[in-house]
């Protein structure tokens, strides 16, 4: 229950922390940026990496678990019980952000909720394709390749064997590295590469007053930024694996 309970907090305070800067940035005409936006989601991983990382491992996303499971020997029973920490706190976070700047929200569209248009903001909460940009391969190739980087790294980082950076100072490494990749793969589709931080807020959406469309636009986008990452997490550590750990020198 105590990692549970962290990984709940950690995703919690991402999801909140990097769409209250979302919110920013759109409703008070970009203000943030881009590149402040990434800043965001990268501090707040740094941040909860310390905060949790001792009692769950800091995970924050089910890409991040399933590959641990996969490549490292974390246990299949804690896979689904993280999984679903994570999704309610990415919700819980979500319904925070948004009771947080209602007024704001009701400011900048009126009360209607809309997913698509100059006044959308079903957008602050969950990714959405560009409209040149296809969900088979375009998509799907923008989550994959971003996850697997994420998790290649992640993977370096832990590796005793290569040059891992001493624990404590590990947390600076993957905050940069959830800046860097926001800042090379934002554009197509907002970076999601993790599911709890897309699904948590899209069902909050769906519940909230944007309705059922937060799952048919974008040609039904809804589940690339899902199945996406879960593979990308598990191509990256197959990759470091296939490329790193299994060329290091035998112990003698």
């Amino acid at each position: 229950m105590r990692k549970l309970a962290a990984e709940f907090l950690g995703t919690f305070a991402l999801v909140f922390a990097g769409t209250g800067a979302i919110v920013i940035n759109d409703v008070s005409g970009g203000t943030v940026s881009h590149v402040g936006v990434a800043l965001t989601f990268g501090l707040i991983v740094l941040a909860m990496v310390y905060a949790v990382g001792d009692v769950s491992g800091a995970h924050l996303n089910p890409a991040v678990t399933l590959a641990l499971a996969v490549h490292r020997g974390f246990p299949w029973s804690k896979v689904l019980p993280f999984w679903g920490a994570q999704v309610a706190g990415a919700f819980a976070g979500a319904s925070v952000t948004f009771v947080a700047y209602r007024e704001a929200f009701d400011h900048f569209d009126h009360g209607l909720r809309q997913v698509t248009g100059a006044q959308a903001t079903a957008g602050i909460f969950a990714t959405y394709p560009q409209p040149f940009l296809s969900n088979v391969p375009g998509g799907l190739v923008d989550q994959v390749v971003g996850t697997a980087l994420l998790l290649l790294v992640i993977f370096a980082l832990g590796d005793a064997k290569n040059q891992a950076p001493e624990p404590r100072i590990a947390p600076l490494f993957v905050g940069g590295l959830v800046i860097l990749i926001g800042m090379t793969f934002g554009y197509n589709a907002g970076y999601a590469i993790n599911p709890a931080r897309d699904l948590g807020p899209r069902l909050f959406t769906a519940l909230a007053g944007w309705g059922s469309e937060v799952f048919r636009a974008g040609n039904s986008w809804w589940w690339v930024p899902i199945m996406g990452p879960l593979a990308g997490g598990v191509v990256g550590g197959f990759v470091y694996d296939l490329f790193i750990t299994r060329l290091h020198p035998r112990a003698a």
